[in-house]
């Protein structure tokens, strides 16, 4: 019965219940805590009503109002409660019960009139009564065990022949079923009193009566009121015209209702106590999995880990491999160039002695061999000999981005199978997004991991003037630099990922803007190998006699653009080519003389323009040391101009103008030219 203690314990003091009351809401108090906490309303006012606050206090009366009335006029005497019960209830001094009293219930915080009969006019809960006196009947009938050295626990058996009560250790030690205790009788405490202690007699329940009808018991029940009433409250009471049945009839009724009720709840306790047990159970699983599934988790990571030592011993191979190729060009480079360096000092010497000499029959016969060896040798040096085959840069590059990325998103996957679902949109990470010259560089990240991997992902451009979109990039990279945009244009770019199952959203939109005017420089890998850069390859000098282009790293379609180049060396009256190419053109020849260059070439004197050998509009007017040569390609207008120390030089030279150009020059080793760049375009220009 240990279970049920707190139905058995009055809300108010928080001991068993002793005269219980009924009250409306249908909970219970003593009658005496009822008396404790009546509480007087002025003449006139409703009881307080239930509140929802979730205090524990009961909402008695204000203080203000209270104390309009002294003890004297409310025969009620202070007002000041006392300290709290067991149960959080404040408990008032007992009272004198007047007509305009109300009780408030402790637990549902309803409250309630008193009528003229005050507490007796609620009924007394007898089958509460008899519950509580079962109750304490059982519990002192509980025996300890006699045997137990400290702190008995109760009894489970009493041998009939010793008298004496055992617990079950104690029984098992002291009085165990075998040999001469064998024959002894053990039986459960319950059926035997206590030594000197003499179990209460059983009293018989006393039939209840009516409370406003003493001499009557209740023999019917109000279904309006849903309470027990006798036959006079029927004849005279206010039940007289409400429905009525026998009092036997509606107790084996709701007797059989609460049955079912509680088979019910039966079943749901015992639901409750296997699910208990899952629980129980389920603690050990869940620590045994745990354990096992960290080790897991740590045979994973270092398999991870021994998967990059091994690549890191593989990269750092492939370091070693190109360190040591190096080495080797440049110490044969070194021994050759030693040795042709002694050849050639020998030679210079031996020449020097033939100098000295003054037979000039003699010198002539050797003199032509002589000279053509050391032209021979001049030419040796001048073709790349002076010149390392490698660099001291390693030109190696690791990529670690995606590494780490996948590395900073490695999480837990769902335990349960997810439906096939296609990748969510990527976000596209604006901090690592920019655009240099006309140049776009992007880069995005995964939200969520879908089930099914992600093969690849599709990078989308519009036009740069709000057209439609195209495709740019399609792989498995999370950054892609676009090369070749407008200048001064704005592009919208987004990115979508796709899997087996299909392809998914898009991200949101992102706006890149190109630079307004190009800042560029000589493009060492599509120039001829004549061809000498230095400066930041801002700086383009040749080695050949002959003329040979190098090309710019910027290439136009679209807009105004307008550069210079600065001459820095002019010997001997060369004629170098200044102007505009397709990425084709050829590289051996001066500019302009096949159909994929415009250009306009000059000397000292005078100019000319030249597209495909085609020499048009001489003008007069040269370029020495230290000129300044424009050019000025208007892809709005489609024309090409041409500038000399800031002024036009001659016409608009080309017009039509479609396509990719590339900025180009011609020269040979008679002319050395520096570029500048991020240059606004000229105005006021000559139209023909």
């Amino acid at each position: 019965m240990d279970k049920m203690d707190e139905e058995l314990k009055c809300p108010v003091c928080g001991s068993l219940f002793k005269d219980p009351i009924i009250l409306p809401c249908s909970h219970n108090v003593c009658l005496a805590c009822a008396r404790n906490i009546i509480v007087q309303t002025p003449e006139g006012e409703t009881p307080p009503q239930s509140r929802a606050s979730g205090n524990s206090d009961y909402d008695y009366l204000d203080m203000d109002k209270m104390s309009m009335y002294s003890e004297t006029d409310s025969g009620y005497g202070s007002y000041t409660p006392c300290l709290k019960s067991p149960n959080g209830v404040r408990v008032f001094p007992p009272a004198m019960v007047h007509r305009h009293c109300s009780i408030t219930c402790p637990l549902c915080h309803r409250s309630v009139s008193l009528d003229e009969r005050g507490l007796r006019g609620f009924p007394r809960n007898r089958l509460l009564e008899a519950i509580v006196s079962r109750y304490q009947q059982s519990r002192a009938a509980a025996v300890k065990c006699q045997l137990c050295d400290r702190n008995p626990v109760e009894a489970t058996v009493m041998c009939e022949q010793c008298d004496v009560f055992y617990c079950t250790p104690c029984q098992q030690r002291c009085h165990p079923s075998r040999g001469p205790l064998a024959k002894h009788r053990l039986v459960p405490p319950t059926q035997v009193a206590v030594a000197g202690q003499q179990q209460p007699a059983a009293t018989p329940r006393k039939q209840a009566t009516c409370p406003d009808h003493d001499m009557e018991n209740y023999s019917m029940y109000c279904l309006n009121c849903k309470i027990p009433v006798c036959y006079q409250c029927l004849e005279e009471g206010k039940h007289g015209k409400h429905d009525v049945k026998p009092l036997g009839v509606m107790w084996k009724q709701h007797k059989c209702q609460l049955s079912q009720a509680l088979n019910g709840v039966s079943d749901k306790a015992k639901d409750a106590k296997e699910f208990l047990v899952q629980l129980k159970n389920m603690l050990q699983q869940i620590q045994e999995n745990g354990v096992e599934f960290e080790a897991c988790l740590v045979a994973q990571c270092d398999a991870l880990i021994d998967a990059l030592t091994r690549q890191k011993a593989k990269l750092l191979t492939k370091v070693t491999k190109e360190r040591e190729y190096k080495l080797k060009v440049v110490r044969d480079q070194i021994t050759h160039c030693t040795m042709k360096l002694r050849q050639t000092t020998g030679m210079m010497e031996y020449c020097l002695e033939v100098i000295k000499e003054n037979d000039p029959s003699g010198f002539l016969q050797i003199s032509d061999a002589l000279i053509k060896r050391v032209q021979s040798s001049q030419d040796q040096w001048v073709k790349g000999a002076l010149e390392a085959k490698v660099g001291p840069e390693f030109d190696l590059t690791v990529n670690t981005d995606p590494l780490l990325q996948s590395i900073q998103q490695l999480d837990f996957i769902q335990a349960k199978a997810e439906a096939p679902a296609v990748p969510s949109a990527p976000l596209l990470q604006l901090e690592k997004c920019c655009t240099r010259n006309n140049s776009a560089t992007l880069a995005w990240r995964v939200t969520t991991i879908p089930s099914n991997p992600i093969e690849g992902y599709v990078l989308e451009l519009d036009d740069g003037s709000g057209g439609q979109y195209r495709e740019v990039y399609v792989g498995k990279e999370t950054v892609c630099t676009v090369d070749g945009l407008h200048f001064n244009s704005s592009y919208n770019a987004r990115v979508k990922a796709y899997n087996s199952i299909g392809v998914g959203p898009y991200s949101k939109t992102v706006i890149l803007k190109t630079s307004d005017v190009a800042w560029f420089t000589f493009d060492p890998t599509s120039a001829h190998r004549d061809i000498v850069l230095s400066n930041e390859n801002q700086t383009v000098s040749c080695n050949s006699y002959d003329d040979r282009v190098v090309l710019g790293t910027a290439a136009f379609s679209k807009g105004a653009h307008y550069w210079e180049l600065t001459v820095d060396r002019y010997d001997n009256h060369p004629d170098p080519a200044f102007g505009v190419a397709r990425i084709n053109t050829m590289k051996d020849m001066m500019l302009g003389k096949d159909d994929k260059a415009w250009a306009m070439y000059v000397d000292n004197n005078r100019s000319w323009f030249m597209h495909n050998n085609s020499h048009t509009n001489r003008a007069e007017g040269g370029i020495t040391k230290g000129s300044t040569v424009g050019i000025l390609l208007d892809l709005n207008k489609h024309t090409l101009t041409f500038y000399i120390n800031k002024e036009q030089h001659g016409p608009v030279a080309f017009e039509n103008l479609e396509g990719v150009f590339m900025p180009a020059v011609s020269l040979n080793r008679n002319v050395q030219v520096t570029l500048l760049t991020g240059l606004e375009v000229p105005k006021n220009i000559k139209q023909p």
